[in-house]
């Protein structure tokens, strides 16, 4: 291995190569050299989100930031949201601390948050309908739920 930590020309051989290294040295010159556009991302995660043609959109019926009456004295109450696809209902609680929820009636599903950086990592309700992330969502994000034969895309929103 070289100085600057990459695997010297005589480790090529395949003995020598840390092909995780390369390519995260890869990604961060694209980044560099090459960077996304700015609004691509998000186009992106809106298409991706689309992947799921027959997915039922789940609504937004309650946020608290709009619906609910403000109570004196609470600083940075939690923001609740509630969402609404045919007869499944998806209650979220975001607070600093992360993602609450519960789908009903109660049933087991997957979810995934969709445009966070926890993206990808799959969330599990219990029998209860009830999930927790210790992932506070940032930016625009959606969930997507897996219950039995359904698949549900909730609304993008922004934190």
């Amino acid at each position: 291995m070289s100085d600057d930590g990459f695997p010297a020309a005589d480790d090529l051989d395949g003995t020598g190569f840390d092909a995780d290294l390369l390519e995260e040295e890869l990604r961060r010159a694209a980044a560099v050299l090459d960077p996304l556009p700015a609004g691509l991302l998000q186009l992106a995660m809106e298409a991706y989100a689309l992947h799921d043609l027959d997915a039922q959109i789940a609504e937004l019926t309650f946020d608290s930031l709009v619906d609910a009456i403000p109570v004196r004295g609470a600083e940075a109450p939690p923001r609740m949201l509630t969402f609404q696809a045919g007869d499944l209902t998806v209650d979220i609680e975001v607070t600093a601390e992360g993602l609450l929820g519960q789908v009903l009636p109660p049933q087991s599903a997957r979810i995934e948050m969709l445009g966070n950086p926890a993206a990808g990592r799959a969330l599990t309700a219990d029998a209860m309908g009830r999930f927790t992330s210790d992932t506070t969502p940032v930016g625009p994000f959606a969930l997507r739920l897996r219950a039995g034969e359904d698949v549900i895309v909730t609304e993008w929103l922004r934190v």
